[in-house]
């Protein structure tokens, strides 16, 4: 995984006009469900992050990619729950990991729409969550009133980590090197 997501953000560093149409493409991959569980695209967003540290990159073409792809995402998600309903549940993908359908219907019972707010930002269900909301017929502008604040939570939280993460590493590094004994 290291040298996957070193390659990745190399290739980031060098194609960086098309930084934002790539962080677009993994934050739909993280709040698409099955997608979400075959590649987890967080870390990759956070190293693009770091970049924005290192002034390689800017943070706003990767912000807005990560928004626009985490609402992408999980309104497609939101529509195919609200499409195939209750079908999903056979789904082999689905099925095999039934403990993870109940926890999203319990988050839903919980906190009602507003668990996919919350789920962008503390998530291992969230594209199930999303999935979750279409079945249970949520309607789609109350779950975008609950989805975009919490894709824009998000698009700004996991690159800001990076970033953040990447200045304290700039600042431990020159307090070591500069240290006198």
């Amino acid at each position: 995984m290291a040298g996957a997501a070193a390659q990745f953000l190399d290739y980031v560093n060098q194609h960086r006009e098309w930084s934002g149409w790539g962080v677009f493409a993994l934050a739909v991959v993280e709040t698409t469900p099955i997608l979400s569980t075959l590649l987890i695209s967080t870390p990759f967003i956070v190293g693009m992050g770091a970049l924005v540290s290192t002034g390689q990159m800017d943070f706003l073409p990767i912000f807005l990619g990560a928004a626009l792809g985490a609402v992408t995402g999980s309104t497609f998600a939101w529509w195919l729950g609200h499409h195939f309903g209750q079908a999903i549940l056979g789904w082999r993908s689905v099925e095999e990991h039934p403990d993870w359908v109940r926890r999203a219907n319990d988050g839903m019972n919980r906190w009602g729409v507003w668990a996919v707010g919350i789920s962008h930002v503390f998530a291992p269900l969230t594209s199930l969550i999303f999935l979750v909301a279409g079945m249970t017929r949520v309607p789609f502008w109350r779950f975008q009133m609950a989805n975009v604040p919490g894709a824009l939570a998000w698009a700004y939280l996991i690159p800001k980590s990076g970033e953040w993460g990447g200045d304290l590493a700039q600042v431990l590094w020159a307090w070591l090197t500069t240290a006198q004994p």
